[in-house]
């Protein structure tokens, strides 16, 4: 997202991701005031397809109303895709959405790390549940590095949590938080630099419990999603919650709560596996504990 402004506060950012962040985050970020975006990914296809879905996307919020087309055409015009990570290097706010896996996004941060070039850049992750102090220790500036999580949709949900961990800046902190706020115009909230950080940390011991009475045969799918979005006020059951997070997903989540708690609910239960093993991964793939056109 590269600024046409010049105060001091201005943040020229690069949205470097792979499937992870979302794709209607883009226009988010590219409709912030006087920001552009320019997002990396790691295959031709998504290099065809993600300008597709930023478009189909806009193009809804145009039908429905809340945009103009000229607005459409505008935050299209601010939002470029590359295969070239060496694009990226004037880059000063990186935001990081590859899949989550510890290896890649570490990888992908000491990549980052020699080529974004101004020594004041922020790099920030996306992840649902990784030490942020762990991924920066993969750069040279570990007080620069900061968790950025958004939730799905991004355009949607006004919620932002930011994660600090040990080492960083908190100028940093500062400077990312204006960013969140004052030019997405989203809720910012702190969170710990723990697994899960303060909502995964709520949500998936309520997720894994309704997989396990699943698994169980306690109850369906259906009566669980039932229960819980009629007699809770839920707008949406956990089950498809779930799908819609998608199952491989949440179980890297689960792992990595797991891993640093050793808490049994935080466990992925043996259905999840299974079904993650089997390909099942929820709505992206076309059934997971539904079955979606």
């Amino acid at each position: 997202v590269n600024s046409q402004q010049t105060t001091a506060h201005s943040t020229h950012t690069l949205v470097g991701l792979g499937r992870g962040l979302m794709g209607s985050a883009y226009e988010v970020l590219a409709d912030a005031a006087g920001c552009d975006v320019r997002v990396a990914v790691s295959s031709d296809r998504s290099l065809q397809t993600g300008p597709t879905r930023v478009a189909r996307s806009l193009d809804r919020a145009v039908n429905k109303g809340k945009i103009t087309p000229e607005r459409r055409d505008e935050v299209l015009g601010r939002i470029a895709f590359t295969r070239d990570l060496g694009e990226l290097s004037d880059r000063q706010l990186v935001i990081e959405a590859v899949k989550e896996d510890e290896a890649l996004k570490l990888d992908l941060f000491a990549s980052l790390d020699k080529i974004v070039q101004s020594p004041d850049a922020i790099f920030a992750s996306n992840t649902s549940s990784l030490s942020i102090a762990r991924l920066a220790q993969a750069t040279g500036r570990p007080e620069r590095v900061i968790g950025l999580h958004f939730f799905n949709p991004a355009p949607v949900l006004p919620l932002v949590e930011i994660v600090d961990s040990i080492t960083t800046d908190p100028q940093v902190s500062d400077r990312t938080e204006e960013f969140i706020v004052e030019r997405l115009g989203k809720t910012a909230i702190k969170s710990p630099d723990r697994a899960g950080f303060v909502v995964n940390a709520l949500l998936f011991p309520y997720l894994l419990s309704a997989i396990r009475m699943v698994d169980s045969g306690l109850a369906t799918a259906d009566v669980v999603d039932q229960g819980m979005t009629l007699g809770c006020s839920h707008p949406l059951g956990p089950l498809r919650l779930a799908d819609l997070i998608g199952l491989d997903t949440t179980v890297s989540i689960a792992e990595a709560m797991y891993q640093e708690f050793k808490e049994p609910l935080y466990a992925p239960p043996g259905l999840l596996l299974r079904m993650v093993e089997a390909g099942r991964l929820g709505k992206k793939s076309g059934r997971g504990f539904y079955t979606y056109a």
